[in-house]
């Protein structure tokens, strides 16, 4: 066939900005841009958390790795306490935690330094983990008999926390995962912590348990820990979609003005496959809306913290 001179015709489409996926998708550019011109401040003493929430499933392992790794990446000294003998928070942030590993259990039961425990997560180089292993199933068992079982981890994390202050190596961020339930080893951790950071699900029954669990945070306090304060609520597993999701998220600011984050994390399915992959949603995909919500959240908490207690 002989040319015909005619050009190829040319396909065009046309965005339409006005769609709703279209401004969704301008106002996740727009708030990774003001992130990424961020500098987070950082705490002038260490700040301690335990991540805690008697109901399963509330996105509490989720939301202690990703905050850990949104500040981490933000240059702060972060390490994460793996308290839950399921060891899901030693999995997203990619460390060894197999039987035989030296873990918290360790320290909890045969006094090892907990400077002995900490692994490096492969996430940021400022980010750190003392590991969970299936040992520590027993440990509420093995606990029950031992002098202070109350404040193993406390008396643990005290010596070390002074040991890198005078290395030079102080940190800037604790957080200690622990069990959906309240036995020995969350007292543990409400004893180790001054601040509780409190995941809430928007969706049905999202209060139920918890006037429960801040009256045991008021009897830690009483008697055993009275620095111990609900500092930090977090509204996670949002759909937007939902009437569900917002009247539960009203409900928690109303109950809980002065505590509740205003940034929100939504359900995701890059969250919830970040952990099969050894990462947290930061690094997995740092561009999603879950990963820039848990930043959002960092940043917050960060900018809090430093309105209540000054920084360095």
């Amino acid at each position: 066939m002989g040319d015909t001179g005619a050009e190829p015709a040319v396909v065009t489409t046309t965005f339409d900005s006005s769609t709703p996926l279209a401004r969704e998708l301008a106002e996740l550019a727009n708030r990774r841009k003001t992130l990424a011109g961020r500098q987070l401040p950082l705490p002038a003493e260490t700040r301690v958390f335990t991540v805690a929430n008697q109901k399963g499933g509330v996105g509490k392992t989720t939301t202690t790795v990703n905050l850990a790794a949104a500040l981490a990446k933000s240059g702060a000294r972060v390490l994460v306490i793996d308290l839950d003998p399921q060891g899901n928070a030693s999995t997203a942030l990619g460390v060894e935690h197999r039987a035989q590993t030296p873990s918290v259990y360790d320290a909890l039961i045969d006094d090892v330094p907990m400077a002995d425990l900490v692994q490096q997560s492969p996430e940021f180089p400022t980010l750190f983990c003392v590991p969970a292993t299936i040992d520590l199933a027993g440990a509420e068992i093995e606990l029950v008999s031992m002098v202070a079982r109350e404040q193993r981890l406390s008396n643990s994390l005290t010596v070390f926390l002074e040991r890198s202050r005078t290395a030079g190596d102080r940190f800037d961020y604790i957080f200690i995962d622990c069990p959906p339930s309240l036995g020995l080893l969350t007292v543990n951790a409400f004893v180790a912590a001054r601040e509780v950071l409190i995941p809430i699900q928007c969706e049905y029954y999202a209060l139920e348990g918890l006037s429960q669990l801040l009256n045991n945070i008021k009897l830690i306090a009483k008697h055993l820990n009275p620095q111990l304060t609900m500092s930090t609520i977090l509204l996670t597993m949002y759909d937007g979609r939902t009437r569900l999701a917002s009247g539960v998220a009203d409900d928690v600011r109303t109950h809980f003005p002065n505590e509740t984050l205003e940034s929100i994390i939504p359900r995701s399915v890059r969250i919830s496959e970040a952990p099969s992959y050894g990462q947290t949603v930061i690094t997995f995909d740092p561009s999603s809306p879950g990963s820039v919500s848990y930043l959002e959240a960092a940043a917050e908490i960060a900018d809090r913290g430093v309105a209540q207690n000054g920084h360095k």
